[in-house]
């Protein structure tokens, strides 16, 4: 694997975790606990310290095979960003929405989720660029 920019990888996957924070909590936590049928009740009953331990460790892994892979062909500023989008455009949003699709899930709740993912790899991919890969 390509040497990657520690700092870089931390400092993207506490970006991807911040904005997981604000995307589901004031941006679109309402509407998002509405099409789950969740109450905040039930949201406040869960393991929090392993809910957002796991996302944390699981942004760190984005993090790293993201910029495992834009150090591993040297990308340019254009080519970051459209690596970083690509993945979530390419992979993700298409990987949740053929789950969403046999789960009967909303398509309002498709949006919420693929934007999420969508600005989660888009900041990532600004992160790198900004402090390298």
């Amino acid at each position: 694997m390509a040497n990657a920019n520690l700092l870089a990888i931390l400092a993207a996957a506490a970006t991807g975790f911040l904005i997981g924070g604000l995307w589901y909590g004031p941006l679109f936590g309402k509407a998002w606990m509405a099409e789950h049928g969740f109450t905040e009740a039930q949201l406040r009953g869960g393991n929090m310290l392993k809910i957002y331990g796991l996302t944390f460790a699981f942004s760190v892994l984005s993090a790293v095979f993201l910029g495992h892979l834009l150090a591993f062909f040297d990308t340019n500023a254009r080519a970051t960003l459209m690596i970083s989008v690509g993945i979530s455009l390419g992979y993700i949003i298409p990987a949740i929405g053929t789950n969403y699709l046999f789960a009967r899930k909303s398509g309002r709740l498709f949006a919420i989720d693929a934007g999420y993912w969508l600005v989660f790899y888009a900041a990532m991919g600004l992160v790198f660029l900004l402090l390298g890969h």
